[in-house]
Parts: C-alpha cells; structure tokens; sequence
C-alpha cells in the first residue's frame, strides 16, 4: 500500500512539473496570436434596431484582456479575462447610430511573456429608415400590345437589396434605371399569343435589413393586327446551308435560353437603341403571321430591315457584350449582344463579320457588327434584328423610341 501511495505521489509530481513546465515554455517561448471571431455581425451586412454579437476568443496559453472601438471610440476598454478562452456578449445600439457605414475593432492581448497581441476590423452598415415605395406612373397607363414591352418603373425612398416583378407566370428582376438612383425599372416582355385581357401584376421589395413592401397593379393586354405573309424558301438554299454549317434552329434555341441563363446582372445600356443600321425601308414587321413549306404557320418575331445598298454596315444598337458570334443554318452569320438583365440583341444573315470583334469584347453603341447579307435562309439582302427578354422576342423598333423610356 505504502508502494502505491509512493507511486501515485510520484505521477502526481511528474504531472505537476509537467504542467508547469509546458505552462512556462508557453510563457516564454509561445509567438502565436490569440484566435477571435465576431458572431452575429457580418462583414458589410445591414443591420436596424439593436444587435447583440459576441465576442469569441481562444488562446494556447491565457487571454489577458480585451479592448472593443465603435466608429474608433472605446466602448470596452481593457476587459481582464485571465483564461484560456472566452464569450463576451456585445450589445450595439444600431438604432442610435448614423444610417450608413460603421466599424467595429476588437484588440486582444495574451497573457505570454511576448504580450501576443490579435486584432480584428469589421465594417458593417446602418439603416433604421422604414421601405416606402411608389409606382411612378398611374393605374390607366398600363397599357401594351402583344409582342411588345411593358415598362413599370417604381421609387423608393433608399437603396434596396432586390425587387422582384411577378406576373404572366414569371418573375423579372428589377434593378435601378442609372447606377445609385432610387427610381427602379422592369421590362417585362408580352409574347404575339398572350391573350388579350387585363392581368395583375405585383412587385416584391426587399430592403439590406429584410424589411418588405408590396406594390400591386393591373395592366392590359391589347390586340395587334398582326398580318400575314406566304414565303417560299428555295430547298437549294435550305441544302446550300446545310453543307455550309450542321448547326441547326434546335441548336441555336438551345444556345440562346443558355446565353439568358448566363446574361450579366447590370444594365450596361442607357436610353433608346439605334436602329442597328442605315435603314430605307422594313422588309417584315415583327410579329408577321408566315407560313412557309418548311415550317408551317409561325410568327416572325423580329423585323427585317433593308438598307440602300447591299453590304451596308451593321452596327451594335446599343452598348453591351459579345456572346455569339456563329454561323446557324436558318440565320446564316450571326452575332448576339447582351444588354444585362437578360435584355439580348441578335443580327441575323450578315455577310461577313467586321473586324476584330470576338465573344466576350465590350461592344459600344454603334460600333460595327459585320454587313448587311442575305447568308442563312434569306432569299435577298436584309438584316433581320431581334431583341429578346427573358427568351421572349419583343418588337425591336419599341426600344428606339425616346418616349418608350
């Protein structure tokens, strides 16, 4: 028994010189910076009302205190903690603070010989401000053809994390008409078969703090006379383009509804597009009911423009991206602009390409695109332009008018 006290004293000791010889090496000899973490307050997150984060830190050897800065002023000031770890509540008044943009810093000191010192800097943003929100214009002009844009715009009283317009089914973002404005728009896009009839509409609005606001309305659909036209595409020139390239119209589609997916969320054009080029004449409204032996009865939802002369310069109609730039079967040489927010161009038939240009180049209003032709299934030089929103075609000539905007 006497042996077993003698041992158990012995492992005791060894343990306890252990201990302070593993606390005293950490002492001397430990450089590593004490671990903190701010819970409940995000990085450049919104915040109203008051928030209580907390402060978390860890050490290898012992915490010895923390200061905290609101906005640079203190607001803890040396708290002794004397352990190895801690969690510290942290209330901050957010609703007695400036609305906009505020810093948090928190400095730790350990207990080492070294004096390890961490220090973290969060910025985090204000807004105790109640989400107002008004449509811009009144309830009886909400009012569009089939195959053309209704435009509602709205405002609010500051700057929103998203609204989201929904009707017909689907949902379109909204986004501000020009960088910071508080006057937020909506394209949303009524296809040539949408019935004519009065439909509601409603607009979700969402602030940075999660506060919400609802805008209801109604808008009517009306009838356009569409009219009708009987074409006869030659096979030799349907056998011509099959030879010249395998991409078909499946193909293309499939391409598009991916180039929507992907198109950037910012509105890279401003005010009415051109006419992308010097046009003397419309071969084909858009929304013209065709029939052809090849693909029945179809609606032609683009327009076909003429120029004077054949060859005639093709340029972009208004500010935006290059993403294809290819040869289909049915549209012969082709490119596409993405405008932002799923708002794309596309230039049919050209007879060459201009220059230099490639997919992925920032195109500017009015720079070259390739000439006027007549590849793809066209029977004489023309340019068939087409604008799709959402993978919806819409009338192209809408969106050079000044007052559409």
């Amino acid at each position: 028994m006497v042996h077993l006290m003698k041992a158990v004293g012995f492992l005791f000791a060894a343990l306890l010189l252990g201990y302070i010889g593993f606390n005293t090496y950490q002492y001397f000899f430990d450089t590593t910076c004490p671990q903190i973490k701010v819970i409940g307050l995000d990085q450049d997150a919104y915040y109203a009302g008051d928030v209580v984060a907390h402060l978390v830190g860890d050490d290898n050897y012992k915490i010895n205190y923390f200061s905290v800065w609101l906005d640079n002023k203190p607001i803890v000031t040396e708290f002794v903690v004397k352990d190895r770890h801690f969690n510290y509540p942290l209330s901050i008044p957010v609703q007695n603070l400036q609305d906009g943009q505020h810093s948090i810093k928190v400095e730790v000191k350990d207990s080492t010989y070294h004096h390890n010192i961490a220090e973290l800097q969060r910025v985090f943003y204000t807004d105790n401000i109640a989400l107002q929100a008004v449509l811009v214009r009144t309830e009886s002009e909400y009012k569009v053809f089939q195959g053309r844009c209704l435009h509602v715009q709205f405002q609010v009283n500051k700057q929103i994390a998203k609204a989201t317009l929904k009707t017909l089914s689907q949902d379109f973002i909204c986004y501000p008409e020009e960088p910071n404005s508080l006057i937020y728009e909506c394209f949303v896009p009524v296809e040539c078969e949408t019935t004519p009839n009065e439909y509601l509409f409603s607009i979700d609005i969402v602030d940075r703090v999660g506060n919400s606001v609802v805008l209801e309305n109604k808008f009517q659909v009306m009838a356009f006379p569409f009219k009708k036209q009987i074409v006869t595409v030659e096979n030799s020139k349907v056998e011509e383009e099959a030879q010249a390239t395998s991409l078909t119209e499946a193909d293309f589609e499939s391409k598009v509804a991916e180039l929507n997916q992907n198109s950037v969320h910012q509105k890279l054009w401003r005010g009415p597009f051109y006419v992308p080029l010097n046009m003397s004449g419309m071969s084909t409204e858009f929304g013209l009911i065709r029939t052809t032996q090849h693909k029945g009865r179809y609606a032609h939802k683009a327009v076909d423009l003429v120029a004077p002369a054949p060859r005639s310069v093709v340029w972009a109609a208004q500010d935006g991206i290059i993403v294809l730039k290819e040869r289909y079967q049915h549209t012969g040489y082709m490119v596409a602009v993405d405008h932002g927010y799923g708002v794309l161009t596309m230039y049919f038939h050209l007879e060459e390409f201009a220059h230099n240009i490639k997919v992925g180049d920032v195109i500017k209003k009015g720079k070259p695109l390739g000439l006027m032709g007549k590849t793809g299934y066209a029977k004489g030089y023309h340019l068939h332009w087409e604008l799709r929103i959402n993978n919806v075609s819409v009338d192209p000539m809408q969106w050079t008018k000044k007052d559409f905007f």
